[in-house]
């Protein structure tokens, strides 16, 4: 097993919990917008185990503000981390994906599937990351790649404290309740089942799978519930 993130220090805790559990662990410290990183993380996974089995585009990061307000460079750096972090990782790990007959994994959102206002960015990437992912697949739809594609929902982590500000600055608060979400592992053992099972999607949750089933028919009608849903948060750029 390999985990990559860009603090050590957290990623040796992670570390010493997995070795603890009897898992054999590499880490390699590295930022997944940065291509020289992506390529490292790879070649090491590769010079330690001999090759990539499952690859899991994991990193990411979000933004909270209107785009009227909005600093078009925290897009960019949202962009380089949701997008950019899971093409360079896919690109470099393809060859041996492809010899092992591997799984790709996406860790997307709803907000790739419908966008959510106040979040133009992280909605922007979700969609260039499934639109990516998805003809990786069908580039290598007779070479046995399985690329899986897979929209939690609402998760309890720190990606909502870390999110940028108009201004880029981090948001330092979530403006939801963390407790009610579904957890980490919750949904780690989710897409540990559909990676066994070669699924091409995985939607969890009532709400994400209502979301995108009734926006292929009522569009119109979504935007206005997706545009209260959100309005509706604690300090929301709405208000």
């Amino acid at each position: 097993m390999v985990i990559s993130g860009r603090n050590r220090e957290k990623l040796d805790k992670v570390a010493a919990d997995l070795h603890a559990k009897g898992a054999e662990v590499l880490v390699v410290a590295g930022d997944v917008s940065r291509e020289e990183d992506c390529r490292a993380l790879i070649n090491e996974t590769v010079a330690r185990f001999g090759g990539v089995d499952v690859l899991i585009n994991n990193a990411g990061i979000s933004m909270r503000a209107l785009l009227v307000d909005l600093d078009l460079e925290v897009i960019r750096k949202v962009m380089d981390t949701n997008f950019w972090g899971t093409v360079y990782c896919t690109k470099f790990a393809l060859p041996y994906l492809l010899k092992s007959k591997g799984s790709v994994v996406g860790i997307s959102s709803i907000a790739g599937k419908k966008g959510l206002p106040g979040r133009t960015g992280y909605s922007a990437s979700k969609f260039a990351m499934e639109g990516f992912l998805e003809t990786v697949r069908t580039e290598n739809l007779k070479k046995d790649l399985h690329v899986l594609v897979a929209c939690p929902g609402f998760t309890a982590s720190e990606i909502r404290n870390a999110a940028l500000a108009a201004d880029g600055s981090v948001q330092g608060e979530s403006p939801r309740e963390e407790a009610k979400m579904m957890s980490a592992e919750e949904v780690a053992a989710e897409i540990y089942t559909a990676v066994v099972k070669r699924k091409r999607d995985l939607v969890l949750t009532t709400n994400g799978k209502l979301t995108v089933l009734l926006n292929k028919f009522f569009p119109a009608w979504v935007d206005k519930l997706v545009y209260n849903h959100m309005a509706k948060e604690p300090g929301s750029p709405f208000s």
